[in-house]
């Protein structure tokens, strides 16, 4: 369950870590980056324990604006290390 729901507006965006961030009670950081939202993910992670919120925004402020979808995540080909 998550700890809270945050408001998009209530995050504050962080140059330094490239993304939104909510403080979280332990006194880290909440984090969720542009990406993810763009993927329509919506769970921002404290790296320092294990709360998470749940980010409310509307997806539709986060997608390609060309063709109005979702950004689809690169697909990276598999290297082979020999």
């Amino acid at each position: 369950m998550s700890y809270d729901d945050v408001e998009i507006e209530d995050m504050e965006w962080n140059n330094e870590l490239q993304a939104y961030t909510y403080p979280c009670p332990c006194g880290d950081l909440f984090q969720i980056t542009k990406e993810d939202l763009k993927l329509g993910e919506e769970i921002a992670r404290c790296p320092s324990c294990s709360l998470y919120i749940t980010v409310v925004y509307n997806v539709e402020d986060f997608l390609d604006k060309k063709n109005n979808k979702p950004i689809e995540p690169s697909k990276q080909q598999p290297i082979t290390v020999a």
